[in-house]
């Protein structure tokens, strides 16, 4: 699997650059402990975004939100509009405008930068015609105080899946510290991408709830040969820097979060066929394909972390996991 080192190595590199989202940075000496935001700077982020997002849409032109998205969220985004501007260079005609409204924010407070904050809104992209009302929560970064707000973090939630989140008599909210450890929580914030990525490959550490992200997604790809193709799966953290996990505590004594990771699915082919080629992923890959074809996936999960306890109580539920092609290598 050496090509799998040249498809990470952009990646890597963005995030090796970028500032820390868990850790704390002083700026013009700020050592107090603040809310990340007020309520009209979170509203005013909240709209630039939208807005940016939807001139992205409209005409497949990455460079028009590249400064309001980042992390997990950033990497999808980028490439997918970078491959749909391939795939329709005329732009999106089928673009409706995305629409994010009853926002309720929820804003931690904390030391020095970056300082973020998560937004709970309702968005006009329910599945099933709105029959299945979600929830949208955006967890937006800012890194410095001369720096713009960025999107790092999206989820699709239920309504009923929203948890209540710990506040203080002010209203801010209680941010999960990255070194918690699991003597509070069920499994320590800071560890949930690795400890994610190692349950995929090897079903260990088993901290999480049964279900299709987790134990399902994990048997399904014990079918290492299929109808003359034989599959390779590599799963790993993505944690540092703009990929930080962020979490908030929840009045259940649990907490919230969200956190990213990488994946890649090699498919290669018996001698005499040839992996299917979709024009979404032509459209990201670098190489021919002959023989094997090597996609790279970012997903960003959001999961709640209940304290911990004894027996299936301390399972870790993934409430929501969303993927999204961002390169592929032929060979």
């Amino acid at each position: 699997m050496r090509r799998l080192g040249r498809l990470t190595a952009g990646l890597a590199a963005v995030t090796a650059l970028s500032v820390g989202a868990s850790g704390c940075v002083t700026v013009h000496g700020e050592l107090e402990v603040l809310p990340g935001a007020t309520e009209s700077e979170a509203a005013q982020a909240l709209e630039d975004f939208t807005a940016a997002y939807n001139e992205a849409d409209k005409a497949y032109d990455p460079a028009l939100d590249a400064d309001r998205v980042t992390g997990s969220l950033g990497a999808i985004n980028q490439a997918g509009l970078k491959a749909r501007r391939k795939t329709g260079p005329g732009g999106n005609a089928a673009h409706k405008p995305l629409e994010l409204t009853d926002a309720d924010f929820v804003i931690p407070k904390k030391v020095g930068w970056p300082r973020w904050f998560l937004a709970d809104t309702d968005s006009n992209r329910d599945e099933d015609g709105g029959k299945l009302d979600t929830r949208w929560l955006l967890v937006f970064v800012r890194t410095g105080p001369d720096t713009p707000w960025k999107a790092a973090y999206l989820a699709a939630v239920a309504p009923s899946r929203v948890p209540e989140f710990r506040k203080d008599a002010d209203g801010w909210a209680e941010p999960v510290p990255s070194a918690e450890t699991d003597e509070v929580l069920a499994t320590a914030p800071a560890e949930l991408s690795r400890t994610y990525t190692a349950y995929l490959e090897k079903g260990a550490p088993d901290v999480f709830a049964p279900g299709a992200t987790t134990s399902g997604w994990r048997d399904a790809r014990k079918n290492v040969r299929r109808a003359g193709f034989s599959y390779q799966y590599i799963d790993q953290p993505l944690d540092e820097g703009d990929f930080a996990p962020l979490g908030l505590r929840t009045k259940d004594g649990g907490a919230l979060v969200f956190f990213s990771s990488r994946h890649f699915e090699r498919q290669t082919a018996a001698e005499g066929l040839r992996p299917t080629v979709t024009p979404d992923v032509r459209a990201l890959l670098t190489g021919e394909v002959k023989s094997t074809l090597t996609k790279e996936r970012v997903s960003s999960q959001l999961v709640h972390v209940p304290e911990r306890g004894d027996g299936d109580a301390d399972k870790v539920s993934v409430l929501n996991r969303l993927p999204g092609l961002v390169a592929a290598e032929g060979s």
